[in-house]
Order: C-alpha cells, then sequence, then structure tokens
C-alpha cells in the first residue's frame, strides 16, 4: 500500500485537489465523518450516479461489513458485522438494522431504496443506542435525497442495456417565492430479471418494474426552517429466482411477486439563531403494502417426474404503517453548557407501528395454511447526548437513550400476546485531534432490540416469546486525512458482545411431515462479533480518484444447545469472513467519466 500511495501521488498533476470533510445528517448533533466515534460509511452523489446505479442493491458490495440476504427481489432485510434479520419469517417487526430515507422510516422492507436523485447514503456501523434505539442494534442506514435550492436546476437521465433494462428519470426545481423552493424527482427503471423460464418459455418471471416519486418543499423564513418530503415508490417485481442447481434458469410453474407500494410523508421544522436553544420537530408518516409469494417446490410436474403432483407455493400480504414524534432542544453558540464550551441535545421520540399480516398456503392445490394476524406496538423515547472538550484536542461524548415498548399481537388461531419491557442504551466515546486532518477515538456503546414473539402455527408454546437482546460494543479507529489532503483512510477494530442473541433458527415439528418445518426466533446465551474495517479514497489529482475498503469479521455463539441441534461454538449467519472493495474513477473537466 505505501509504494503503490508513492506511486500514484508521485504522477498527480500540479493542480491542488482536496478531498473535503463530508457532512453525516444521521448522527444526532451535526458534524463530519471526519469527526464520527463510531465506523461510517458515507457514499456520495459521484458514488452513485457515476456508476449509473438504481437501486441500493448496487452499492451494497462498497461497504464494509454490510450484508443483505436474498429470498427477495431486492434487498430488504439488512446484516451489518453480521447482526440483523435474514427473512420475514423471524417474528415480529423487530428489525436490528434501521433504514430511513429522508427520516422517513421503513426499518425492515427496503425494497424502497431507489437512487436516483440521492444526495448521499449513511451507513453507521455499531449499535446507535442513542441515536435510534431499539430498530438500530447493529447499525443505522441513512439515505438522503437531493434537498430544494435558491437556484434553477435541472437533470435527465436516461439508461439502456441488455436484458431490457431501460431506465427513465427527472428532477429539477427551483424558487417558488423569496423564502420558498421545490425539488420534484420522478423515476423509472426495467429488466426482465435475469432468469429463463424454460417451462413457461419466458424470460420476464423475475422482472423489475420500479417507480419513484419525490417532492420536497423548503419554506426558510425569518429564524426558521421548514422541510416537507412526499414520497411514493412502486416496486412490482416478480420473484422467480429459486432453483435448485443455483442457476440463472428456472423451472417454476407458479411464478411469485415481490411487490411494495410505500407512502411516506415527512415534516421537519428546525428554530435557529435565537438566544435561546434550538428547537427541532420531525414528524413522519409511512404506509407499505407488501406482496410476497413464490413457487415452493421450484419446479413442474415435469421437473419431479416421480415425485409428482409436487405442488407447494405460498403467498404472504403486509400492511404495515408507521407514524412517528420527535422533538429536540440542541444546544447554539449562545446556548452551550459549562461556560460556552459543550454542545448538547435533549430530545423524545414516539413511533406508533402497525402491520397487519394474511399468510396462504397451497399443497397440491388445497389449502393448509390460512392464518390472518394484527400487530401493533408503541415505543416511546427519552433521549440526550453532549460533547465535552478536554483541553485542544480531546473530546469526550456522553449519550443515553431509555426506551419503553408496549406490544400487541393477535391472529385467527386465537393468539393474544401484549408483552412490555423497559431498555436503557448509549455511548460514552473520546476523540483526540492529532491534528487539523486526523482524529483517534475509542468508544464503549449499548445497544438493545426489543424481545417479541413468533408469529404462526406449529410453533411450541415454550419458545412463543424471546427476550430483548442486548449488545455491547468497543471500537477503537483513526480517520483522517494525509498527502496534502488527498488520501483519506478510516480504520478501526472492533469488539462486539451480544447478551441473549436473538437468532433465527427452524425445525420439523413432525419428522414425518414436510408441512410442519417452521421458522421462529429463539435466544442463545451469548456471542461475540470481532473485526478490522478500513477504507480509502485517494484523489490522484482533479480527475483521478482510486478508493477500496476491506473488512475482517469473527462471530460465535456460545452456550448454545437446543434440542434440534448444537451450536455452541458455531459461526453466526450471513457474517462473512472477509469483504474488500476496489476501484477508481476517472472524470474529464468536459464531463466524461468512466
Amino acid at each position: 500500500m505505501t509504494t503503490l500511495l508513492a506511486l500514484l501521488l508521485a504522477s498527480a498533476s500540479t493542480e491542488p485537489a482536496r478531498l473535503e470533510p463530508v457532512t453525516v445528517h444521521a448522527s444526532l448533533i451535526e458534524t463530519t465523518a471526519e469527526e464520527m466515534i463510531t465506523g461510517i460509511t458515507v457514499l456520495q452523489t459521484e458514488d452513485l450516479d457515476g456508476a449509473g446505479l438504481s437501486h441500493f442493491a448496487h452499492v451494497l458490495d462498497q461497504v464494509p461489513n454490510l450484508n443483505w440476504s436474498s429470498g427477495s427481489s431486492r434487498p430488504r432485510f439488512f446484516q451489518i458485522r453480521g447482526i440483523g434479520e435474514r427473512s420475514q419469517y423471524e417474528g415480529a417487526p423487530n428489525p436490528s438494522v434501521g433504514f430511513l430515507i429522508d427520516d422517513i422510516d421503513f426499518s425492515g422492507i427496503g425494497s424502497v431504496a431507489t437512487l436516483f436523485d440521492v444526495d448521499q447514503v449513511e451507513v453507521l456501523r455499531g449499535p446507535q443506542g442513542t441515536r435510534y434505539g431499539a430498530n438500530a442494534l447493529a447499525g443505522l442506514i441513512y439515505v438522503k435525497t437531493q434537498d430544494p435550492t435558491m437556484d434553477w436546476n435541472h437533470r435527465l437521465q436516461l439508461q439502456a442495456g441488455s436484458d431490457d433494462t431501460l431506465g427513465l428519470g427527472y428532477a429539477g426545481g427551483g424558487p417558488l417565492a423569496d423564502t420558498v423552493s421545490y425539488r420534484l424527482s420522478l423515476h423509472e427503471y426495467r429488466n426482465n430479471g435475469f432468469r429463463e423460464n424454460v417451462f413457461l418459455n419466458r424470460d420476464d418471471t423475475n422482472e423489475r418494474d420500479e417507480s419513484t416519486a419525490r417532492f420536497k418543499l423548503r419554506w426558510t423564513p425569518q429564524d426558521w426552517q421548514v422541510d416537507i418530503t412526499a414520497l411514493a415508490v412502486d416496486v412490482d417485481n416478480g420473484f422467480d429466482a429459486f432453483v435448485p442447481d443455483n442457476g440463472l434458469t428456472v423451472y417454476s410453474d407458479d411464478p411469485g411477486r415481490d411487490a411494495q407500494e410505500s407512502a411516506g410523508l415527512a415534516v421537519k421544522t428546525h428554530r435557529f439563531g435565537t438566544a435561546s436553544p434550538d428547537f427541532t420537530s420531525l414528524t413522519s408518516w409511512a404506509d407499505s403494502e407488501i406482496l410476497y409469494s413464490f413457487d415452493g417446490d421450484w419446479g413442474n410436474d415435469d421437473f419431479w417426474g416421480e415425485f409428482a403432483p409436487y405442488d407447494f407455493t405460498s403467498r404472504t400480504d403486509r400492511d404495515r404503517r408507521t407514524l412517528s414524534q420527535e422533538f429536540r432542544l440542541s444546544s447554539n453558540e449562545s446556548t452551550r453548557a459549562f461556560n460556552g464550551t459543550t454542545d448538547w441535545i435533549v430530545g423524545l421520540y414516539a413511533l406508533d407501528l402497525e402491520e397487519d399480516n394474511g399468510f396462504l398456503d397451497f399443497f397440491n392445490g388445497d389449502v393448509f395454511r390460512d392464518l390472518s394476524s394484527r400487530f401493533s406496538s408503541t415505543n416511546v423515547a427519552a433521549f440526550g447526548e453532549m460533547n465535552i472538550p478536554s483541553g485542544d484536542k480531546t473530546t469526550w461524548t456522553l449519550g443515553t437513550r431509555v426506551e419503553r415498548r408496549s406490544a400487541r399481537y393477535s391472529d385467527s388461531a386465537g393468539l393474544d400476546l401484549d408483552p412490555e419491557e423497559t431498555m436503557v442504551g448509549g455511548q460514552i466515546g473520546w476523540s483526540y485531534a492529532i491534528s487539523q486532518d486526523s482524529t483517534a477515538f475509542a468508544s464503549l456503546s449499548r445497544g438493545f432490540k426489543a424481545g417479541g414473539f413468533n408469529l404462526g402455527l406449529n410453533i411450541p408454546e415454550p419458545r412463543r416469546e424471546y427476550d430483548a437482546e442486548y449488545l455491547w460494543n468497543l471500537e477503537l479507529g483513526w480517520q483522517g486525512r494525509l498527502a496534502d489532503g488527498r488520501f483519506g483512510l478510516r480504520s478501526s477494530v472492533f469488539y462486539s458482545l451480544r447478551d441473549d442473541v436473538q437468532i433465527g433458527t427452524s425445525f420439523q415439528v413432525d419428522p414425518t411431515d414436510p408441512l410442519t418445518f417452521v421458522f421462529f426466533t429463539d435466544n442463545a446465551a451469548e456471542g461475540t462479533n470481532y473485526g478490522v474495517e478500513t477504507e480509502f479514497d485517494l484523489l490522484v489529482n482533479d480527475a483521478w480518484t482510486v478508493f477500496g475498503s476491506m473488512s475482517l469479521l469473527e462471530t460465535e455463539f456460545k452456550d448454545f444447545d437446543t434440542p434440534e441441534r448444537a451450536l455452541d461454538g458455531r459461526d453466526q449467519a450471513h457474517a462473512p469472513g472477509y469483504q474488500f472493495a476496489l476501484g477508481t474513477e476517472y472524470r474529464h473537466p468536459d464531463g466524461w467519466f468512466g
């Protein structure tokens, strides 16, 4: 690496080119990525648009220790550092990875993460117990789209490619009045899904058909800023990807669908610039209708031959509604604590979630599961954070969050549950400014994830409910810019201890009846996750950039033996031992890029 860096810098032009600090919008107190005391990756507009990428699925590999589970047409369930859900079968809506688009909550239903006209994507790794509480045990993904400006601007994007790929997007806006501006974004993307169904003689059973519409309005009267975001996404995708040999030729006679229609609204009101503390109100609402179906036997009667008829299909309909409200008071230059040295923020948060589910499964034409359920939960939290300087170069960060969760579940099988629990998390961090462009940090954080219950039939009563999980995370890191600001490096090591690990598992209730196979969530006693993460950006000159990332990860279950199998000492699922990415980009002053 040292030799490569020297050669690349030697080839740089004499033009002064520097990497600029990046503002992080997901943190409670506004800061830059270089000042964060946790692992973070920020993908900016140039990273997203330059490669003609249409969905968050296309950039996941650039983020250290971020993974997603297949089984859906687009990433819906994420894992950070080996922690996170892998399917919709893992109990009540209770995600380990928070997912926000312009402060609208889509945790656990991330299929709507299209990328056209996105400003930046921020991935915070490690528990965000202060920032987002129970829905961010493993981390937080925050998608920020382009804001309105007082300058007129427009852009048009056209994509075309093999496999019937076609994309068309428009974004633009400008001033409506002296203090009012807007931005409108529209995008449509299609392709045939890269599969050939030889039984139906079709190449579109796994198709992509994704539409996004977004409208943002900004009003800036004196000492106030009001941002309104309206969002509508229609992901109407086929789902025909299951195949015994894991190839691109499929044999199903009843292809599935993976569709999600989501509408969202966020209103953010911020009062600033006065002698009193700044005030922020954030209201968000979302409604999502989700259809997920698939051919459960992965074939047809001809394919199964002597085993025919063997015909299994599954369909799940979900309708999720969320409404959240957050109030914050934060310091400004006039109201910093401790003689004007300490930034602080305090707040209250409430989230109301309702989800209706319908499960309908058929085997050889007969219904063997027909279940409807209703789930609701209310999360109420109080939180606070302070950044306390200690000398000219050292800053301490203290944060805490207390959250109360009340849930209610009922279904057509007669199950009725209403658990409640209180959880506490937070963070203590230390940072040291080695120079103007580099910082070392250490942090100890505690995240939490609420307990819950397993949905559906055939779940043994002793395993119907499971306990809350807690995560302690110790992290040490260094981040900064070298070589006159042209080489950016971020590197950290972490060790996480999981207590009462929530693990998705499965078993067959009746060994002679395959239709009694059930998925459910259980608790392991402990788990450990530790590793290393590194990212770099090298600005060779004003036109040429080299970038890359690398992560190492070790995971293990401890003290976890079930009646079905022994898992003690095993690796955790979806936690690859290493990942890396390496790339380069060239942008000519005339606009050409590669």
